[in-house]
Protein backbone atom coordinates (compact mmCIF):
# COMPACT_ATOMS: atom_id res chain seq x y z
CA UNK A 1 0.00 0.00 0.00
CA UNK A 2 1.13 3.52 -0.62
CA UNK A 3 2.23 5.48 2.23
CA UNK A 4 0.71 8.68 2.82
CA UNK A 5 2.78 10.29 4.49
CA UNK A 6 6.73 11.00 5.17
CA UNK A 7 9.81 13.09 6.62
CA UNK A 8 10.79 14.56 3.53
CA UNK A 9 9.22 14.34 -0.09
CA UNK A 10 11.52 15.27 -2.69
CA UNK A 11 10.12 16.20 -5.77
CA UNK A 12 12.10 15.50 -9.15
CA UNK A 13 14.37 12.40 -9.57
CA UNK A 14 17.59 14.68 -11.63
CA UNK A 15 21.05 14.65 -9.98
CA UNK A 16 19.96 17.57 -7.72
CA UNK A 17 16.79 16.27 -6.09
CA UNK A 18 18.41 12.36 -5.93
CA UNK A 19 21.63 14.33 -4.37
CA UNK A 20 19.09 14.98 -1.80
CA UNK A 21 17.77 12.11 -1.05
CA UNK A 22 20.81 10.23 -0.83
CA UNK A 23 21.80 12.40 1.89
CA UNK A 24 19.06 12.58 3.77
CA UNK A 25 18.51 8.60 3.36
CA UNK A 26 21.90 7.71 4.85
CA UNK A 27 20.97 10.67 7.53
CA UNK A 28 17.97 8.17 8.69
CA UNK A 29 15.19 10.32 7.30
CA UNK A 30 12.28 8.85 5.64
CA UNK A 31 12.27 9.54 2.13
CA UNK A 32 10.04 9.40 -0.90
CA UNK A 33 11.36 11.26 -4.61
CA UNK A 34 8.27 11.54 -7.14
CA UNK A 35 9.45 11.45 -10.36
CA UNK A 36 6.38 12.13 -13.21
CA UNK A 37 8.80 10.11 -15.66
CA UNK A 38 9.35 6.81 -16.21
CA UNK A 39 12.80 7.36 -15.88
CA UNK A 40 15.41 9.05 -13.52
CA UNK A 41 17.85 11.62 -14.33
CA UNK A 42 15.82 14.34 -16.02
CA UNK A 43 17.51 16.23 -18.69
CA UNK A 44 20.59 14.45 -17.60
CA UNK A 45 19.18 10.90 -18.13
CA UNK A 46 20.76 8.39 -20.61
CA UNK A 47 18.53 6.43 -22.96
CA UNK A 48 19.35 2.94 -24.20
CA UNK A 49 17.44 1.39 -27.62
CA UNK A 50 18.51 -1.38 -29.14
CA UNK A 51 22.12 -1.72 -27.64
CA UNK A 52 22.95 2.26 -28.02
CA UNK A 53 23.08 4.85 -25.72
CA UNK A 54 22.17 8.27 -25.54
CA UNK A 55 22.00 11.66 -23.62
CA UNK A 56 19.95 14.11 -23.59
CA UNK A 57 21.89 16.48 -24.94
CA UNK A 58 26.24 16.25 -24.11
CA UNK A 59 26.46 16.77 -20.25
CA UNK A 60 30.14 16.34 -19.35
CA UNK A 61 31.04 16.18 -15.51
CA UNK A 62 33.41 18.98 -14.09
CA UNK A 63 34.53 20.72 -10.59
CA UNK A 64 36.59 21.99 -8.04
CA UNK A 65 34.57 21.45 -5.27
CA UNK A 66 36.34 18.18 -3.71
CA UNK A 67 33.62 17.65 -1.51
CA UNK A 68 31.59 16.99 -5.18
CA UNK A 69 34.26 14.95 -6.53
CA UNK A 70 34.34 12.85 -3.30
CA UNK A 71 30.86 12.38 -3.91
CA UNK A 72 30.91 11.79 -7.52
CA UNK A 73 33.97 9.12 -7.01
CA UNK A 74 31.46 7.53 -4.13
CA UNK A 75 28.29 7.24 -6.22
CA UNK A 76 30.23 6.14 -9.55
CA UNK A 77 33.24 4.69 -8.33
CA UNK A 78 34.49 2.25 -11.21
CA UNK A 79 32.74 3.43 -13.94
CA UNK A 80 33.97 6.65 -14.13
CA UNK A 81 36.48 7.96 -16.83
CA UNK A 82 38.22 10.26 -18.23
CA UNK A 83 37.48 11.63 -22.05
CA UNK A 84 39.55 13.58 -23.82
CA UNK A 85 37.94 17.30 -24.60
CA UNK A 86 37.91 17.75 -28.90
CA UNK A 87 35.48 20.34 -29.58
CA UNK A 88 34.86 22.11 -33.02
CA UNK A 89 32.78 25.24 -34.25
CA UNK A 90 30.95 24.97 -37.74
CA UNK A 91 31.08 28.77 -38.85
CA UNK A 92 30.73 30.16 -43.03
CA UNK A 93 31.41 26.40 -44.51
CA UNK A 94 34.50 26.06 -41.71
CA UNK A 95 35.60 24.59 -38.94
CA UNK A 96 37.73 26.43 -35.91
CA UNK A 97 39.22 24.65 -32.91
CA UNK A 98 37.77 25.37 -29.52
CA UNK A 99 39.29 26.20 -27.43
CA UNK A 100 40.70 28.85 -29.66
CA UNK A 101 44.04 27.80 -31.45
CA UNK A 102 45.12 31.08 -32.93
CA UNK A 103 47.20 29.53 -35.94
CA UNK A 104 43.53 27.89 -36.96
CA UNK A 105 41.48 31.00 -36.07
CA UNK A 106 43.98 33.04 -38.28
CA UNK A 107 43.95 30.63 -41.58
CA UNK A 108 40.38 30.01 -40.80
CA UNK A 109 38.74 33.74 -40.39
CA UNK A 110 41.64 35.06 -42.77
CA UNK A 111 44.41 38.06 -41.92
CA UNK A 112 42.00 40.63 -42.49
CA UNK A 113 39.54 39.51 -40.11
CA UNK A 114 42.01 38.28 -37.68
CA UNK A 115 43.69 41.79 -37.68
CA UNK A 116 40.28 43.75 -36.91
CA UNK A 117 39.14 41.27 -34.29
CA UNK A 118 42.40 42.22 -32.78
CA UNK A 119 42.66 45.96 -33.29
CA UNK A 120 38.34 46.17 -32.15
CA UNK A 121 40.10 44.42 -28.91
CA UNK A 122 42.73 46.87 -28.64
CA UNK A 123 40.71 49.59 -29.09
CA UNK A 124 38.02 48.29 -26.44
CA UNK A 125 40.56 48.12 -23.34
CA UNK A 126 42.19 51.15 -24.61
CA UNK A 127 38.06 52.77 -23.84
CA UNK A 128 37.53 51.05 -20.74
CA UNK A 129 40.62 52.66 -19.10
CA UNK A 130 39.62 56.09 -20.07
CA UNK A 131 35.32 55.62 -19.72
CA UNK A 132 33.83 52.05 -18.63
CA UNK A 133 30.53 51.44 -20.53
CA UNK A 134 27.53 50.81 -18.79
CA UNK A 135 26.89 46.97 -18.92
CA UNK A 136 23.22 46.22 -19.37
CA UNK A 137 23.01 42.91 -21.86
CA UNK A 138 24.75 40.17 -23.03
CA UNK A 139 26.02 41.97 -25.60
CA UNK A 140 27.38 44.70 -23.91
CA UNK A 141 29.36 42.28 -21.75
CA UNK A 142 30.91 40.23 -24.43
CA UNK A 143 31.69 43.20 -26.76
CA UNK A 144 33.49 44.85 -24.05
CA UNK A 145 35.37 41.88 -22.86
CA UNK A 146 35.83 40.83 -26.56
CA UNK A 147 35.26 43.48 -29.17
CA UNK A 148 32.31 43.88 -31.38
CA UNK A 149 34.22 42.12 -34.03
CA UNK A 150 35.01 38.77 -32.52
CA UNK A 151 31.11 39.11 -30.50
CA UNK A 152 29.72 39.46 -34.06
CA UNK A 153 31.61 36.56 -35.42
CA UNK A 154 31.70 33.65 -32.65
CA UNK A 155 28.78 35.20 -29.99
CA UNK A 156 25.63 36.88 -32.13
CA UNK A 157 24.49 33.96 -33.66
CA UNK A 158 24.72 30.93 -31.49
CA UNK A 159 23.67 32.70 -28.45
CA UNK A 160 20.45 33.91 -30.47
CA UNK A 161 19.80 30.44 -31.56
CA UNK A 162 20.07 28.88 -28.27
CA UNK A 163 17.94 31.77 -26.57
CA UNK A 164 15.74 32.46 -29.20
CA UNK A 165 16.03 36.14 -28.92
CA UNK A 166 18.12 39.20 -29.26
CA UNK A 167 21.70 39.50 -28.03
CA UNK A 168 20.57 42.85 -26.24
CA UNK A 169 17.44 41.18 -24.85
CA UNK A 170 19.72 38.61 -22.96
CA UNK A 171 20.82 40.20 -19.00
CA UNK A 172 24.67 40.98 -18.94
CA UNK A 173 24.40 38.77 -15.73
CA UNK A 174 24.28 35.40 -17.83
CA UNK A 175 27.45 36.35 -19.65
CA UNK A 176 28.89 37.39 -16.32
CA UNK A 177 28.34 34.35 -14.79
CA UNK A 178 28.58 31.34 -17.77
CA UNK A 179 32.11 33.05 -19.36
CA UNK A 180 33.35 34.47 -16.49
CA UNK A 181 37.31 34.03 -16.66
CA UNK A 182 37.50 33.70 -20.61
CA UNK A 183 39.58 36.57 -22.20
CA UNK A 184 40.74 36.61 -25.73
CA UNK A 185 44.43 37.26 -24.07
CA UNK A 186 44.32 34.29 -21.48
CA UNK A 187 42.73 31.98 -24.42
CA UNK A 188 45.74 32.86 -26.98
CA UNK A 189 47.90 32.71 -24.24
CA UNK A 190 47.03 29.20 -23.35
CA UNK A 191 47.31 27.86 -26.88
CA UNK A 192 50.77 29.13 -26.83
CA UNK A 193 52.28 28.38 -23.84
CA UNK A 194 49.91 25.48 -22.30
CA UNK A 195 49.58 25.23 -18.63
CA UNK A 196 49.52 22.33 -16.74
CA UNK A 197 47.43 24.36 -13.90
CA UNK A 198 45.50 27.42 -13.69
CA UNK A 199 43.11 27.08 -16.77
CA UNK A 200 39.78 28.58 -16.36
CA UNK A 201 36.87 25.80 -16.97
CA UNK A 202 36.17 26.67 -20.73
CA UNK A 203 39.87 25.95 -21.37
CA UNK A 204 39.56 22.48 -19.79
CA UNK A 205 40.81 19.61 -21.71
CA UNK A 206 39.88 16.81 -19.97
CA UNK A 207 36.59 15.63 -18.07
CA UNK A 208 35.04 12.98 -16.50
CA UNK A 209 32.13 10.78 -17.67
CA UNK A 210 30.48 7.65 -16.42
CA UNK A 211 31.15 4.69 -18.92
CA UNK A 212 27.73 3.91 -19.55
CA UNK A 213 25.86 7.70 -20.04
CA UNK A 214 25.50 10.52 -17.51
CA UNK A 215 22.25 8.96 -16.42
CA UNK A 216 24.32 6.36 -14.57
CA UNK A 217 24.64 9.45 -11.75
CA UNK A 218 21.05 9.31 -11.14
CA UNK A 219 21.09 5.47 -11.40
CA UNK A 220 23.47 4.62 -8.96
CA UNK A 221 21.92 7.80 -6.56
CA UNK A 222 18.53 6.12 -6.56
CA UNK A 223 20.11 2.39 -6.09
CA UNK A 224 21.58 4.42 -2.40
CA UNK A 225 18.21 5.60 -1.75
CA UNK A 226 16.29 2.26 -2.18
CA UNK A 227 19.42 0.54 -0.54
CA UNK A 228 18.35 2.26 2.91
CA UNK A 229 14.63 1.54 2.46
CA UNK A 230 13.27 4.68 1.29
CA UNK A 231 11.27 5.05 -1.85
CA UNK A 232 11.66 6.58 -5.55
CA UNK A 233 8.20 6.92 -6.98
CA UNK A 234 7.83 6.76 -10.77
CA UNK A 235 5.13 8.02 -12.86
CA UNK A 236 4.23 10.34 -10.06
CA UNK A 237 3.42 14.42 -10.45
CA UNK A 238 3.10 16.58 -8.35
CA UNK A 239 -0.55 18.05 -9.06
CA UNK A 240 -0.87 20.87 -5.92
CA UNK A 241 1.24 21.87 -2.90
CA UNK A 242 -0.83 22.56 0.23
CA UNK A 243 0.10 25.21 2.73
CA UNK A 244 -0.86 26.69 5.84
CA UNK A 245 0.36 29.07 8.16
CA UNK A 246 4.12 29.22 6.68
CA UNK A 247 4.70 25.40 6.06
CA UNK A 248 3.99 22.65 3.64
CA UNK A 249 1.67 20.19 4.73
CA UNK A 250 1.23 18.13 2.10
CA UNK A 251 1.96 17.25 -1.90
CA UNK A 252 -1.30 15.92 -4.57
CA UNK A 253 -0.21 13.14 -6.05
CA UNK A 254 -1.33 11.49 -9.61
CA UNK A 255 0.38 8.55 -10.44
CA UNK A 256 -0.30 5.56 -12.52
CA UNK A 257 -2.22 3.83 -9.60
CA UNK A 258 -4.34 6.61 -9.00
CA UNK A 259 -4.56 10.26 -6.41
CA UNK A 260 -3.78 10.74 -3.48
CA UNK A 261 -2.32 13.15 -0.72
CA UNK A 262 0.87 12.88 0.46
CA UNK A 263 1.83 14.49 4.16
CA UNK A 264 5.16 15.75 4.51
CA UNK A 265 7.12 17.49 7.30
CA UNK A 266 9.58 18.79 4.68
CA UNK A 267 9.59 19.11 1.09
CA UNK A 268 12.62 19.28 -1.25
CA UNK A 269 11.83 20.51 -4.90
CA UNK A 270 13.64 20.12 -7.73
CA UNK A 271 10.65 20.74 -10.21
CA UNK A 272 10.57 24.09 -12.05
CA UNK A 273 10.36 27.24 -9.51
CA UNK A 274 7.60 28.56 -11.66
CA UNK A 275 5.09 25.35 -11.21
CA UNK A 276 5.87 25.18 -7.74
CA UNK A 277 4.58 28.52 -6.93
CA UNK A 278 1.88 27.89 -9.42
CA UNK A 279 0.95 24.72 -7.57
CA UNK A 280 0.11 26.18 -4.56
CA UNK A 281 -3.24 25.79 -2.58
CA UNK A 282 -4.28 28.24 -1.30
CA UNK A 283 -2.89 30.12 -4.40
CA UNK A 284 0.60 32.13 -3.94
CA UNK A 285 -0.75 35.58 -3.56
CA UNK A 286 -0.97 37.48 -6.91
CA UNK A 287 2.38 39.31 -7.44
CA UNK A 288 4.04 36.11 -7.03
CA UNK A 289 1.66 33.97 -9.53
CA UNK A 290 2.32 37.37 -12.00
CA UNK A 291 5.96 37.28 -11.58
CA UNK A 292 6.22 32.86 -11.97
CA UNK A 293 3.88 33.87 -15.23
CA UNK A 294 6.34 36.25 -16.40
CA UNK A 295 9.85 33.86 -15.99
CA UNK A 296 10.16 31.88 -19.08
CA UNK A 297 12.36 28.63 -20.25
CA UNK A 298 14.21 27.49 -23.66
CA UNK A 299 13.10 24.27 -24.41
CA UNK A 300 15.00 21.37 -26.31
CA UNK A 301 15.12 18.74 -28.96
CA UNK A 302 17.44 16.07 -29.42
CA UNK A 303 16.88 13.53 -32.53
CA UNK A 304 18.86 10.40 -32.02
CA UNK A 305 20.53 8.91 -34.74
CA UNK A 306 22.05 5.15 -34.86
CA UNK A 307 24.59 4.70 -37.28
CA UNK A 308 26.14 1.91 -39.44
CA UNK A 309 29.56 2.60 -39.44
CA UNK A 310 32.43 2.78 -36.31
CA UNK A 311 32.63 6.35 -36.45
CA UNK A 312 31.48 9.29 -37.94
CA UNK A 313 33.34 12.73 -36.34
CA UNK A 314 36.65 13.24 -34.47
CA UNK A 315 34.71 15.64 -31.75
CA UNK A 316 33.29 15.25 -28.60
CA UNK A 317 30.78 18.46 -29.25
CA UNK A 318 30.22 20.11 -32.96
CA UNK A 319 28.79 23.22 -32.46
CA UNK A 320 26.41 24.74 -35.50
CA UNK A 321 27.13 28.46 -35.17
CA UNK A 322 25.65 28.78 -38.84
CA UNK A 323 22.18 30.62 -38.80
CA UNK A 324 21.56 28.71 -42.11
CA UNK A 325 20.99 25.58 -39.85
CA UNK A 326 18.09 25.13 -37.58
CA UNK A 327 20.45 22.58 -35.88
CA UNK A 328 22.58 24.13 -32.95
CA UNK A 329 24.74 21.21 -31.88
CA UNK A 330 25.61 17.69 -32.13
CA UNK A 331 27.96 14.99 -30.49
CA UNK A 332 29.19 11.70 -30.81
CA UNK A 333 28.24 9.35 -27.55
CA UNK A 334 30.88 6.99 -28.92
CA UNK A 335 33.74 9.49 -28.56
CA UNK A 336 32.62 10.29 -24.87
CA UNK A 337 32.80 6.30 -24.39
CA UNK A 338 33.21 2.92 -26.45
CA UNK A 339 30.63 1.29 -24.23
CA UNK A 340 27.65 3.87 -25.53
CA UNK A 341 27.32 1.71 -29.34
CA UNK A 342 28.06 -1.66 -30.14
CA UNK A 343 31.05 -3.10 -31.70
CA UNK A 344 31.01 -1.38 -35.40
CA UNK A 345 28.52 1.17 -35.03
CA UNK A 346 28.15 5.04 -33.83
CA UNK A 347 25.31 7.33 -33.02
CA UNK A 348 24.84 11.00 -33.42
CA UNK A 349 22.90 13.30 -30.97
CA UNK A 350 21.23 16.25 -32.82
CA UNK A 351 19.83 19.31 -30.80
CA UNK A 352 17.80 21.95 -31.50
CA UNK A 353 16.50 24.36 -29.09
CA UNK A 354 13.33 25.80 -29.43
CA UNK A 355 10.05 27.35 -28.02
CA UNK A 356 7.24 24.91 -26.90
CA UNK A 357 4.59 25.40 -29.36
CA UNK A 358 6.86 26.66 -31.78
CA UNK A 359 7.31 25.88 -35.67
CA UNK A 360 10.30 23.11 -34.78
CA UNK A 361 8.69 21.98 -31.72
CA UNK A 362 5.56 21.33 -33.53
CA UNK A 363 7.38 19.28 -36.38
CA UNK A 364 6.61 15.72 -36.35
CA UNK A 365 9.22 13.44 -35.68
CA UNK A 366 9.72 11.95 -39.31
CA UNK A 367 10.18 15.48 -40.31
CA UNK A 368 12.89 16.42 -37.62
CA UNK A 369 14.42 13.14 -38.51
CA UNK A 370 14.63 13.71 -42.36
CA UNK A 371 15.89 17.46 -41.41
CA UNK A 372 19.01 16.21 -39.08
CA UNK A 373 19.62 12.77 -41.93
CA UNK A 374 19.93 15.94 -44.44
CA UNK A 375 22.07 18.66 -42.81
CA UNK A 376 24.82 15.91 -41.58
CA UNK A 377 24.94 14.23 -44.70
CA UNK A 378 24.20 16.37 -47.69
CA UNK A 379 24.93 19.70 -46.06
CA UNK A 380 28.14 18.51 -43.61
CA UNK A 381 29.13 15.07 -45.20
CA UNK A 382 29.15 12.97 -41.78
CA UNK A 383 26.83 10.07 -43.15
CA UNK A 384 24.71 8.71 -45.75
CA UNK A 385 21.21 8.15 -45.73
CA UNK A 386 21.56 4.63 -45.81
CA UNK A 387 23.69 4.59 -43.21
CA UNK A 388 21.15 5.53 -40.26
CA UNK A 389 19.64 2.34 -39.14
CA UNK A 390 17.18 3.76 -36.09
CA UNK A 391 16.26 7.27 -35.03
CA UNK A 392 14.10 8.53 -32.54
CA UNK A 393 13.22 11.90 -30.97
CA UNK A 394 12.88 13.42 -27.40
CA UNK A 395 11.31 17.02 -26.15
CA UNK A 396 12.55 17.92 -23.44
CA UNK A 397 10.35 21.10 -21.78
CA UNK A 398 11.60 24.18 -19.67
CA UNK A 399 15.37 22.62 -20.27
CA UNK A 400 17.05 26.01 -19.47
CA UNK A 401 16.13 29.27 -17.34
CA UNK A 402 16.06 32.21 -19.59
CA UNK A 403 17.69 34.97 -18.30
CA UNK A 404 15.84 37.75 -19.90
CA UNK A 405 16.36 41.59 -19.41
CA UNK A 406 14.63 42.29 -16.28
CA UNK A 407 13.79 38.65 -14.98
CA UNK A 408 15.71 39.56 -11.74
CA UNK A 409 12.84 41.17 -10.11
CA UNK A 410 10.13 38.49 -10.31
CA UNK A 411 12.73 36.06 -9.49
CA UNK A 412 12.97 38.24 -6.23
CA UNK A 413 9.27 37.87 -5.88
CA UNK A 414 9.29 34.37 -6.17
CA UNK A 415 12.38 33.77 -3.79
CA UNK A 416 11.76 36.00 -1.04
CA UNK A 417 7.56 34.28 -1.07
CA UNK A 418 9.57 30.44 -1.08
CA UNK A 419 12.03 31.71 1.77
CA UNK A 420 8.54 32.05 4.15
CA UNK A 421 8.07 28.42 4.13
CA UNK A 422 10.64 27.30 7.04
CA UNK A 423 10.27 23.34 5.44
CA UNK A 424 10.68 24.20 2.25
CA UNK A 425 14.13 23.52 -0.08
CA UNK A 426 14.41 24.33 -3.56
CA UNK A 427 17.19 22.36 -5.86
CA UNK A 428 18.51 22.20 -8.72
CA UNK A 429 18.58 24.06 -12.26
CA UNK A 430 14.48 24.02 -12.40
CA UNK A 431 13.90 24.29 -9.13
CA UNK A 432 16.07 27.36 -8.40
CA UNK A 433 15.43 29.18 -12.01
CA UNK A 434 19.80 29.30 -12.10
CA UNK A 435 21.73 28.13 -14.73
CA UNK A 436 23.64 25.46 -12.40
CA UNK A 437 26.27 23.34 -14.22
CA UNK A 438 25.50 19.45 -12.97
CA UNK A 439 28.04 19.75 -10.14
CA UNK A 440 26.74 23.02 -9.19
CA UNK A 441 22.95 21.20 -9.23
CA UNK A 442 24.20 18.25 -6.68
CA UNK A 443 25.65 20.73 -4.10
CA UNK A 444 22.51 22.24 -3.96
CA UNK A 445 20.74 18.98 -3.06
CA UNK A 446 23.19 17.91 -0.65
CA UNK A 447 22.84 21.56 1.24
CA UNK A 448 19.62 21.42 1.14
CA UNK A 449 19.16 17.94 2.52
CA UNK A 450 21.86 19.30 5.26
CA UNK A 451 19.07 22.18 5.95
CA UNK A 452 16.61 19.27 6.92
CA UNK A 453 19.24 16.73 8.99
CA UNK A 454 20.65 19.40 10.83
CA UNK A 455 18.46 22.81 10.61
CA UNK A 456 21.62 24.74 9.10
CA UNK A 457 20.13 27.66 6.62
CA UNK A 458 22.65 27.16 4.09
CA UNK A 459 21.73 29.37 1.18
CA UNK A 460 21.55 27.43 -2.25
CA UNK A 461 21.75 30.59 -3.96
CA UNK A 462 25.08 30.89 -2.99
CA UNK A 463 26.28 27.69 -5.01
CA UNK A 464 28.26 28.78 -8.43
CA UNK A 465 27.99 32.55 -6.87
CA UNK A 466 30.92 33.40 -6.57
CA UNK A 467 33.31 30.12 -8.12
CA UNK A 468 36.57 30.57 -9.95
CA UNK A 469 35.38 28.94 -12.28
CA UNK A 470 32.08 28.65 -14.53
CA UNK A 471 31.68 26.80 -17.69
CA UNK A 472 30.77 28.77 -21.46
CA UNK A 473 27.60 27.72 -21.80
CA UNK A 474 27.23 29.73 -24.90
CA UNK A 475 28.76 27.21 -26.51
CA UNK A 476 28.37 24.10 -24.05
Amino acid sequence: MTKTSTDVCVIGAGPAGLSAAYVLSEGGKQTVVLEMSTQVGGISRTIERDGFRFDIGGHRFFTKDDEIDAFFQKILGDEAIWVNRTSKIFYHNKYFDYPLKPANALFGMGVGTTAKCLVDYGAVKVRNVIRKPEIVSFQDWVSNEFGNQLFQLFFKDYTEKVWGIDCDQICAEWAAQRIKGLSLRVAVKDALFPQKNGKVATLIDKFMYPRLGIGRISERLRDGVEADGNEVRMRSRVMAINREDGLVKSVEVESAEGAYTLAVQNLCSSMPLTELVLAMRPEAPAEVVAAARRLRYRDLITVNLMIDKPRVTEDTWIYIHDPSFTLGRIHEPRNWSAAMAPEGKSSIVAEYFCFEGGEVWNMDDPDLIDLTVKDLGERLGFLKPEEVIGAFVVRTPKAYPMYELGYEEPLRKIRDYISSFSNLEIVGRYGTYKYNNMDHSMKTGILAARNILEGDTLDVFDVNAAQDYHEEKVLE
